[in-house]
């Protein structure tokens, strides 16, 4: 678990572009599980590639997209463990990963961004694969 003063930053980092966030598992399972519509769940990282990447690329999406997902929520990995690993069942098939994104439709997964689709590619790189996403299950 990282200081909370340290990711303190990270986390509001995402909250004012519009992300709830889910500290706990019951929270996550309460907002995902039986929901209409799509959510965009973000698995935030004190890593370099969630810094460099990952969040700059959702903001950029989030600015760019015509088409946006209904919901926004994010979970801290390492600091609210529980909350992540509830997040995580919901993106069945994969491995954890964070930073992670899972677009999901109804409840279920319908797009995701590991941490290796996001590692060494650009922010610009990152939104424009969120703007194709949000094009295809959002509409």
């Amino acid at each position: 678990m990282y200081p909370e003063e340290m990711v303190a930053p990270m986390r509001k980092e995402m909250i004012d572009v519009g992300f709830e966030e889910l500290k706990t598992a019951d929270a996550v399972d309460t907002a995902l599980s039986d929901k209409k519509g799509t959510s965009f769940v973000f698995i935030n990282s004190v890593c370099g590639c969630a810094a460099g990447m990952a969040r700059p690329g959702i903001a950029l999406a989030l600015n760019k997209a015509e088409i946006k997902p209904d919901f926004l929520y994010t979970v801290f990995a390492g600091n609210d463990a529980e909350a992540a690993s509830a997040a995580r069942g919901y993106f069945h098939g994969y491995p954890p990963s964070s930073p992670c994104m899972g677009l999901l439709k109804d409840g279920k997964l319908a797009a995701i961004i590991q941490r290796h689709d996001i590692e060494g590619h650009s922010a610009d790189q990152v939104a424009d694969k969120l703007i194709d996403a949000f094009k295809t299950n959002c509409a």
